[in-house]
């Protein structure tokens, strides 16, 4: 049983496959209890103004308001962000807004929020401004794989705590302030204690989510966090997704569908009813939706994208473990020091999005099953492989699903994937640029030519008496009724 205890928050338990689990369901009515979370701590820093800073110093310092804790930001010298965060209240004046050790020096909390790379070359300096005791706090596990790599280590005598958010910064700041209306909507979080050097470690961490406005949230590790996350990113959450729609979108126009009709099958389909679908529903909801002969081609594409894509996880994962991609986004980092990354947008697919988008409402696009079975392949072969790598059931749906079709596709669908993966973190869009064109490549060479032939019984079982089924209907329980669609 994945169990902690707290006397601050009460706590519950998910029944998962192989056991339970205990969770903590976030609300605005846990607010009055964040003072004794965030017992003697008096000032919290977050470092860095990227998607996940603002939505962070924004969202705690709301939630902390009237307790007595101060919610301060610390940014880089030069920092082309100092504008943006005085446009959200942060201010040189009143002491919340300055440079950035100075900040993380004043503070009982150092939130780390800057980019993985900037992070990993300057890490040094922020553990060297702490002040005796303060908590460490990171979103993200990637400082810890570095350290591993490199020799390095946290100091001793500092809580080092995680709280990371299944989602990007936006939405964290969009679906908090939705929460004024429907209490709890938010991001779900995970988080772990990798040192506890206060004894206090855990209340810390469940209160600092809370304050995010997490609907629930659930224990992992570090080390967990980070390979599940970097691996995610570069699978179904972005690299997987934007190499599956090119190549959907090059088959259908091979097939005689123009321009828009393409995008619609491919790119549309994927952002739009299957991602509801499965949001609403769970992923089951996406075959029975199906007619019979819909369903026929769903197992057909199922099977043969099920194979390739748990190939190439396994790939990522291995290349995640050992270090192998980690180094490969800081050699970038000083790469790209003196030029830009260039976008992805540029295939021909992307001209057709904006009249897709502009048609949107005269008609209910159905499940295309084609499309539908590939995706959902992807999807269970990320599963499957953090089922077999240990990883918990809470993690295993979030980074495989919840924050897919809760997260992602929506801004997917407002914009499209290669918006997307322009306009993530470096790391991220890093990872989706060096694994997209292998998805690509793995759907058009094997997926596509296998999915010709019938298939046997033995994957539609698999799929369709599969344990994450049971997962994602107890994880559905725990999420307020709030529409997470975006315009």
């Amino acid at each position: 049983m994945n169990s902690f205890t707290s006397a601050v928050f009460p706590l519950e338990t998910m029944d998962v496959p192989g056991g339970m689990e205990t969770v903590l369901r976030g609300g605005r009515h846990l607010f009055p209890l964040l003072p004794a979370a965030f017992a003697g701590v008096r000032r919290v820093a977050v470092i860095g103004w990227g998607p996940q800073g603002r939505a962070q110093a924004c969202n705690l310092r709301d939630s902390l308001a009237g307790t007595g804790v101060e919610v301060a930001v610390g940014l880089r010298p030069g920092s082309a962000s100092l504008a943006s965060a005085r446009e959200c209240g942060f201010t040189e004046q009143d002491g919340t807004l300055g440079d950035w050790l100075a900040v993380a020096a004043s503070a009982d909390l150092v939130i780390l929020l800057i980019a993985d790379a900037a992070l990993a070359a300057c890490h040094q300096e922020i553990f060297a401004a702490l002040r005796p005791g303060a908590a460490i706090g990171l979103s993200h596990g990637f400082l810890l794989g570095h350290l591993r790599a490199t020799g390095g280590a946290f100091p001793d005598g500092h809580d080092v705590i995680a709280v990371c958010p299944k989602g990007m910064g936006d939405s964290v700041r969009r679906l908090y302030l939705q929460g004024a209306q429907v209490n709890g909507a938010g991001i779900n979080a995970s988080f772990a204690v990798h040192a506890d050097a206060s004894g206090r470690a855990t209340e810390l961490a469940l209160g600092w989510s809370v304050a995010l406005g997490s609907p629930y949230t659930f224990r992992t590790t570090l080390a967990s966090e980070y390979l599940s996350d970097i691996v995610g990113e570069r699978a179904i959450l972005l690299g997987a997704v934007h190499g599956l729609v090119e190549s959907l979108y090059g088959h259908h126009r091979l097939a005689g569908d123009d321009p828009v009709t393409a995008y619609e099958r491919s790119c549309e389909n994927i952002t739009g009813p299957i991602a509801r679908t499965i949001s609403r529903s769970g992923l089951a909801a996406v075959r029975e939706h199906l007619d019979a002969g819909g369903r026929a081609t769903f197992d057909r594409a199922y099977a043969a994208a099920y194979g390739p894509a748990r190939d190439l996880i396994a790939e990522i994962y291995d290349e995640v473990a050992d270090g192998t991609e980690l180094r490969s986004v800081i050699l970038a980092e000083r790469r790209l020091a003196d030029r830009p990354m260039s976008p992805i947008s540029g295939s021909p697919m992307w001209a057709a999005g904006d009249a897709v988008r502009a048609r949107r409402g005269e008609r209910a696009p159905a499940i295309e099953p084609f499309t539908a079975g590939l995706f959902t392949a992807t999807m269970m072969a990320q599963v499957d492989e953090f089922a077999e790598r240990g990883h918990p059931w809470s993690e295993i749906v979030n980074e495989s699903v919840i924050e897919a079709v809760d997260s992602l596709l929506p801004y997917m669908h407002a914009r499209d994937v290669a918006y997307m993966v322009d306009n993530c973190s470096r790391t991220a869009r890093l990872g989706a640029r060096r694994w997209g064109p292998r998805f690509q490549a793995a759907y058009e060479q094997i997926a596509f030519p296998a999915a010709r032939h019938p298939t046997g019984e033995a994957h539609v079982t698999a799929f369709t008496d599969h344990p994450i089924h049971q997962a994602l209907a107890t994880a559905a329980k725990l999420r307020p009724s709030v529409d997470i669609a975006l315009t």
